[in-house]
C-alpha cells in the first residue's frame, strides 16, 4: 500500500445545485493558512463561470494556474478524457501543491469520480481526502430538495406533479450516500424550526455516523474540511448509491445553454426578471455575469430557483469583453426562446 504522506491530498466538494459549493471553495482558498491550493472545478454547462469566480480570487497561494476548468460534461462521465489530464495539468506544478479541492458539478455523482482514485496511475499520486456534501439548509426547510422519502410521499399525495423518481432526488440522495462530512449553508437564514426540518431531511439518509456542520455564509474553518486523511477510494465500493448496478449513467433529463445578456442599467430588474423566469419555467439554477455600463465592475448574477442574489465581484479586465451571459440549468424540455427573450428584457 501506498503512504498516504507521499501522495497530494483531494477533498471532492459535491452538492446540489445552488447549495453554495463555490462560496465554499472560495472561503478556503482565501483562508487557507499558507496551504498551496489548486482546484479543479466542473461546470455542467458550455461556460465555466464557477472556475471564473474562483480565478477572480487574487490569492496567491491559489494563483489562477491552479484554477482547471472542465467546462463541458460530468466528471464523473469523462473521468479518462478530462479528470486525469486536469490532475496531470495541477502535479506538475512547482512548488508542489499541497491539497487539491474538486469542485463537481451540480449533477455529478461523486462515487465513480472517487472510484477513478483507485486507478493505479491515479493512486499513486494523490489520494481522498474526504468528500464534502454541500447541502442547502433553506432549500432543505422549504421542501425543495426533498430527500426524505415520507416526507417526499406526502407531498405527492397533496401535488400529482411531484414524482419521487425524480433524478434530482436520486442526485441528491447519491451525494449524501458518498459523504464524510455535509455542510448545510444559508442554514442562518432559518429559524429553529427551519434547521431542524433541514436537519431532519439531511439525517434520514446519512447511512454512517457523518457530522451535518452549519456554514453561515458559505463560511467553515478549512480545518474542519482539509487533512480528514481518509482515503476514501479504500472503501467507496461499499457506500451504497442508486446507480451501483448501473453500467452508467447520463444527464438527459436536464437542459442547460447559454444566454448573451445585454448591458443593464438596473440590476435589480434584471434580478426581478432572474426571478420570474425561475417561478414561470421549470429552472433549478441560474448563473454568470452581466454588464452594467458606466460600472468598473461586472454584476455576479446567482438563482437557486426563484431565490436571486446579486454583487458586483470584480473589475472587468482590461482585455476582458463586457459581454453579459448567464447559464440556465433545469430540467428536460424548457422553453429556450421564451427564457432568452425574458432575460434580454
Amino acid at each position: 500500500m501506498i503512504a498516504t504522506l507521499d501522495r497530494v491530498p483531494c477533498t471532492v466538494v459535491t452538492g446540489f445545485l445552488g447549495a453554495g459549493k463555490t462560496t465554499l471553495v472560495r472561503h478556503v482558498l482565501e483562508n487557507a493558512g499558507g496551504r498551496r491550493l489548486a482546484v479543479i472545478v466542473n461546470e455542467f454547462g458550455d461556460v465555466g463561470i464557477d472556475g471564473d469566480i474562483l480565478k477572480g480570487c487574487g490569492i496567491d497561494t491559489c494563483p489562477e494556474e491552479n484554477v482547471v476548468e472542465l467546462a463541458n460534461g460530468c466528471l464523473c462521465c469523462t473521468v479518462a478524457d478530462d479528470f486525469v489530464p486536469a490532475l496531470d495539468a495541477i502535479l506538475a506544478r512547482r512548488p508542489r501543491v499541497d491539497h487539491i479541492l474538486i469542485e463537481t458539478s451540480g449533477l455529478a455523482l461523486p462515487k465513480p469520480l472517487v472510484q477513478a482514485f483507485q486507478w493505479p496511475t491515479v493512486r499513486s499520486r494523490v489520494t481522498v481526502d474526504g468528500v464534502v456534501a454541500v447541502v442547502d439548509g433553506a432549500a432543505l426547510a422549504d421542501g425543495r430538495v426533498a430527500s426524505d422519502l415520507g416526507a417526499l410521499h406526502a407531498q405527492r399525495l397533496a401535488d400529482e406533479a411531484l414524482d419521487h423518481d425524480d433524478p434530482v432526488e436520486e442526485v441528491f440522495d447519491d451525494q449524501l450516500a458518498c459523504a464524510d462530512l455535509v455542510v448545510m449553508t444559508k442554514a442562518d437564514l432559518l429559524d429553529a424550526a427551519g434547521v431542524e426540518r433541514a436537519r431532519a431531511r439531511v439525517d434520514a439518509h446519512l447511512p454512517r455516523g457523518v457530522r451535518v456542520v452549519p456554514a453561515p455564509r458559505g463560511r467553515v474553518d478549512p480545518s474542519v474540511l482539509l487533512g480528514l486523511g481518509l482515503a476514501v477510494e479504500d472503501h467507496i465500493d461499499g457506500r451504497r448509491t442508486h446507480h451501483d448496478d448501473a453500467a452508467e449513467h447520463d444527464h438527459d433529463d436536464f437542459d442547460s445553454f447559454v444566454v448573451a445578456v445585454p448591458p443593464v442599467d438596473d440590476p435589480a430588474a434584471l434580478a426581478a426578471r432572474v426571478a420570474a423566469v425561475a417561478e414561470a419555467q421549470n429552472v433549478l439554477r441560474v448563473k454568470g455575469f452581466a454588464d452594467v455600463p458606466g460600472k468598473p465592475m461586472r454584476l455576479l448574477v446567482q438563482a437557486v430557483g426563484p431565490r436571486v442574489n446579486h454583487y458586483f465581484d470584480r473589475a472587468w479586465a482590461p482585455d476582458e469583453p463586457r459581454r453579459g451571459r448567464l447559464v440556465v440549468i433545469g430540467e428536460k424540455g424548457l422553453d429556450r426562446a421564451r427564457i432568452e427573450a425574458a432575460l434580454a428584457g
